[in-house]
């Protein structure tokens, strides 16, 4: 008789379910923005700098040009002694003259009054030459309200009217009053050949260049303080 005792049965373990494949931590977008704004920044910054040298590099690129030694008053003649030379950078907004033009500039007349210092350009002197040894020069000295208010300039064409003396009718109002037509005021052909600062009663001082057979009279009218300038059409010459 076998008395062996039979082996209990093995236990079933449940089998445990197959869990999915980890596809990994899910990557943050926050990466690759940072990258893009470090090199953002890389970009501008170096921009930055090739603009600044570009401004560097330019600075040093400097000519040179002709440049006011010492003050010249409007009308007179730019002499060598007067000018001299500086070095100024290049810029677009400038127009200064090369100091290789030297001789165009010396001999001719300064349109405004040339102070020590500044910069000579095409502008400051005037388009023509000279007013020629032909004309006699008078000054006129005109009250406030007789001339123009600064629009006389050397080289400008004017006629210097003759005003009636105090207290005595014109002769527009002569003519009216005889029932006639009203008269063309007498008046002096003359060139402005340089024009004072306005004192502190607002009277200035201009030079006119007029005919020698003009000159006396022109003087005799400006001594009585009876004349006014009226500015001639410029047509574009200047």
């Amino acid at each position: 008789m076998d008395t062996t005792t039979p082996a209990p049965p093995p236990i079933a373990v449940p089998r445990q379910t197959d869990l999915p494949v980890s596809a990994g931590a899910k990557k943050s977008s926050r990466a690759p923005r940072k990258v893009a704004q470090a090199l953002a920044w890389t970009l501008a910054a170096l921009v930055g700098a090739l603009v600044a040298i570009s401004m560097v590099n330019r600075a040093g690129d400097r000519v040179e040009v002709l440049a006011v030694a010492r003050d010249v008053q409007a009308g007179q003649v730019v002499e060598a002694s007067d000018v001299t030379t500086a070095q100024v950078a290049e810029d677009p907004a400038l127009t200064p003259v090369p100091a290789a033009d030297q001789d165009r500039i010396v001999g001719r007349r300064a349109a405004v009054d040339l102070r020590r210092g500044s910069l000579l350009t095409d502008s400051s002197v005037q388009s023509g030459g000279g007013l020629g040894d032909d004309l006699q020069v008078v000054g006129v000295e005109v009250k406030k309200g007789t001339a123009p208010r600064d629009e006389l300039r050397p080289g400008d064409e004017v006629l210097a009217v003759v005003l009636p003396e105090q207290g005595a009718p014109s002769a527009a109002g002569t003519g009216a009053a005889k029932g006639g037509a009203g008269q063309v005021p007498e008046s002096i052909e003359a060139t402005v050949k340089s024009v004072s600062r306005p004192d502190a009663t607002g009277s200035l001082v201009v030079n006119l260049a007029v005919a020698t057979t003009d000159g006396p009279q022109l003087a005799e009218k400006a001594a009585a303080k009876r004349i006014a300038l009226v500015r001639q059409p410029r047509d574009g010459k200047q």
